[in-house]
């Protein structure tokens, strides 16, 4: 089955809008769908608009906190409702943290001697979800680094010279959102946590509070790295969930949204979407 449930548009940092990130998906074939900007559910209705055929969830990639490390929950199937609601009020009051984090970021780059224009990057990032890639593009524009990677690499890592730590919300509070949307949830690209026995204790502490799924289909995983995580969802009856990560030219190495989900995955990934 085709499925991408793990992909970005011009509401966070993808270069292609709702619509063109979902008719993209049309045309390789995608029968479930999630957009999942950072922080924001903007694009559901265009999504929906533009896959008629497909069945289309909302969603949200939400950034949370969890043992000092910044944990991706991918959040699915969120409803309307009173639920609904009380996400988008939260999610508002990260974009105004990260609108904060930006400016302070800019000023600790005038102090390392790279003056950019903040009140100009900040009009930018209005209608999508604010955030260092921002800085990089602005940083590339003002012919101080050569590439978005360069200007990480150089300022903008974490913990490199010009970073300023976000305050992320808690993995539980996160989890908990999403429960009181009726949405299901997984963590996506496990690896980034770069400690399988860490993503194991979080399954052992979170399970039973919603976090249920595991995205072991990735855009960017190989055989042996997949094997991995699903060996994990085996062992911890997890649900097993797959996305692209698809950002458009923002990351060129991902060509297109949409995955292909063996049949035994998405069929317990459908029952389980479903509940």
């Amino acid at each position: 089955m085709r499925v991408d449930l793990h992909c970005h548009s011009t509401c966070s940092d993808g270069s292609l809008t709702p619509t063109e990130v979902a008719t993209r998906a049309q045309a390789e074939g995608v029968e479930l769908f999630c957009l999942t900007d950072h922080d924001s559910v903007a694009g559901y209705q265009a999504t929906a608009a533009a896959l008629p055929g497909a069945r289309v969830l909302r969603g949200v990639e939400l950034s949370c906190r969890f043992a000092d490390k910044t944990v991706h929950l991918l959040i699915y199937g969120i409803r309307d409702g009173s639920g609904l609601t009380a996400l988008e009020v939260r999610l508002e009051s990260v974009l105004e943290d990260r609108r904060t984090r930006l400016k302070a970021i800019i000023a600790r780059l005038r102090r390392l001697g790279v003056k950019l224009d903040g009140e100009k990057i900040l009009i930018a990032t209005h209608g999508h979800t604010p955030g260092r890639p921002d800085v990089a593009r602005a940083l590339v524009e003002a012919g101080v680094v050569r590439s978005h990677r360069e200007a990480f690499e150089r300022y903008l890592r974490d913990g490199g010279p010009a970073d300023v730590a976000l305050e992320r919300v808690s993995l539980d509070e996160g989890l908990r959102l999403g429960r009181n949307a009726g949405a299901k949830m997984s963590l996506a690209h496990p690896h980034t946590l770069r400690s399988p026995q860490l993503v194991d204790e979080m399954y052992a502490q979170y399970r039973s509070a919603g976090l249920e799924g595991i995205e072991a289909y990735y855009g960017r995983y190989g055989s042996q790295e997949r094997g991995q995580w699903l060996n994990l969802a085996k062992r911890r009856e997890l649900v097993v969930t797959g996305g692209s990560d698809f950002h458009g030219a923002a990351v060129p190495e991902i060509r297109q949204p949409g995955i292909e989900l063996p049949e035994r995955h998405a069929e317990r990934l459908q029952a389980w979407l479903a509940e």
